[in-house]
């Protein structure tokens, strides 16, 4: 059978960490093939390998038949081969335009020629649907537009062997849907797609084969067509997983936290945030909906003291917290799961035990006269680590750098749930995690709940938002347009007022 790409007994090690371990996937050309696996399974550093960001150990790799030695991206990209990586490659103080063309810049004496590139560009966008500006730099721009100029950066180098890493992470469901159908014209002009996902859903709806990894080892091969979702799951996870969220009706409690009128600034005079006001009670979890880049980050940058509100004021306990400094707003009883955990959540040189102590580091429990008590520091990560099963190399010392992203989420979720706190700020918690890791975030948003925390949940997640959530507020254009119960509201009529096609009446018109 003639195989478009062939990764044969693939063996990849990191110190003690067998990564890959005589991993075989063969993919036919024209296919969508999905790679399934667990945080820390080894799917991207399969694709990683064939990507030519690592060397595999033992094995080798064939592309249309012939064996090839792939030692970086470049040589990659002379075979055809792109990567929209789930932690986005792009340089934040560029432009889209020169962050997509940054090495096949096409020059002339030494200049760059722009006008061809912004002309194939314009049409890739008008014909993937994929807008963005492309005079805007990466630093002003949504994830999800980040992620838009990942997939022109790959379509922009003409590759015919595609790969998505977490490609619907920071998507919404329209922009999933139109993802999904972009993918199926890919295949349709016959290009090979290989798609690194948790989300079992995507796989039915787009992936014609699916390959299962399970701790660094394949267990198995299965046409989609023929494989329910219960069973690819349990695949993954190796136990059956629960796909219900059990959440218990609660009395809702005093309020713990208020926004009172908070306006922020944007981009062109015009503020991101307008005029936004909310309360949030113990025992409740307080969903906000939305489509990324209508205010949602904005708001909790404003909140958590990432940036500074032009007016309103920020309430947690009857104290206003609007201007103290984000140590202040923490001891006063704030938790934080940032959006982007990399940028926000951890510092990615430390190792694991540094980072699960930042904002405590200067309490007596962790030092005394400025010298830090290690052994008690490196005490309190291996319990974190065994309660929130936080997956490394070398545990408590393991560099936060190179664990996967899911064990990075987890290792934040651990240390904010750990901390003392009333409020929870959750912001897209269970983003690039496998279905065994997001069904027991999912239970530790509830144990918060039924243990008398307010959770704020921010996500694009619309089934998230639905399931946990006993209120849900939607944003829009930086404006709450609805107040809606989820036992009353379908997906579908959530969606409208995502898209501003609908206003709650007590929100005005």
């Amino acid at each position: 059978m003639n195989y478009k790409i062939e990764m044969n007994n693939i063996t990849k090690v990191f110190g003690t960490l067998v990564a890959n371990d005589a991993v075989t996937l063969k993919v036919k050309p024209g296919e969508i093939h999905a790679l399934l696996g667990e945080n820390g399974a080894g799917k991207s550093t399969l694709m990683s390998i064939l990507f030519g960001l690592y060397q595999a150990e033992e094995g080798d790799i064939l592309i249309d038949g012939q064996k090839v030695s792939i030692n970086n991206p470049n040589d990659a990209n002379h075979l055809g081969i792109g990567m929209v990586h789930q932690h986005f490659k792009l340089v934040e103080t560029f432009s889209v335009l020169d962050n997509i063309i940054l090495g096949a810049e096409d020059t002339k004496n030494g200049i760059i020629q722009y006008e061809k590139a912004v002309e194939k560009l314009s049409n890739l966008i008008k014909k993937y649907h994929l807008n963005v500006e492309l005079d805007a730099l990466i630093r002003d721009i949504t994830v999800g537009q980040q992620q838009r100029v990942e997939i022109l950066k790959m379509l922009y180098r003409d590759s015919d062997i595609l790969i998505f890493d977490e490609p619907t992470a920071v998507l919404t469901p329209q922009e999933i849907h139109e993802l999904m159908n972009i993918m199926k014209g890919f295949a349709k002009e016959g290009k090979t797609i290989i798609v690194i996902t948790h989300k079992l859903n995507e796989i039915k709806a787009v992936a014609d084969k699916c390959t299962v990894l399970r701790r660094g080892k394949m267990v198995g091969s299965v046409d989609v067509a023929n494989t329910s979702i219960e069973e690819l799951a349990e695949l993954m996870v190796g136990r059956e997983v629960s796909f219900t969220v059990d959440k218990k009706d609660l009395e809702r409690g005093e309020v713990i936290f208020s926004v009172k009128d908070l306006i922020v600034p944007g981009r062109h005079l015009k503020p991101s945030v307008k005029q936004v006001s909310f309360d949030v009670h113990r025992n409740e979890i307080l969903g906000i909906a939305g489509i990324d880049g209508n205010g949602q980050t904005e708001l909790i940058q404003a909140i958590t003291g990432l940036s500074s509100p032009s007016s309103g004021e920020v309430i947690l306990k009857g104290d206003n917290i609007t201007r103290v400094s984000i140590r202040k707003k923490y001891e006063k009883g704030m938790s934080h799961i940032p959006e982007d955990r990399q940028k926000h959540g951890v510092v990615m040189d430390f190792d694991l035990q540094s980072n699960l102590i930042l904002q405590n580091y200067y309490l007596p429990e962790y030092q005394k006269h400025s010298f830090f008590k290690f052994n008690v520091i490196e005490q309190h990560a291996n319990e974190l680590i065994d309660r929130f099963d936080i997956r490394s190399e070398r545990g408590a010392k393991t560099i936060v750098r190179s664990m996967s992203g899911g064990n990075q989420q987890k290792a934040i979720l651990g240390r904010e749930i750990d901390r003392e706190h009333d409020l929870l700020i959750a912001v897209q918690p269970t983003r690039g995690l496998d279905v065994g890791a997001i069904e027991y975030i999912h239970s530790q948003l509830l144990a918060e709940r039924q243990s008398g925390k307010a959770v704020l949940l921010v996500s694009l997640e619309i089934e998230e938002i639905m399931n946990l959530s006993d209120r849900i507020l939607v944003m829009y254009e930086g404006e709450i347009v609805g107040e809606l119960d989820p036992k009353n509201t379908t997906i579908n009529d959530l969606g409208l007022y995502m898209s501003g096609a609908k206003r709650g009446e007590s929100h005005g018109q």
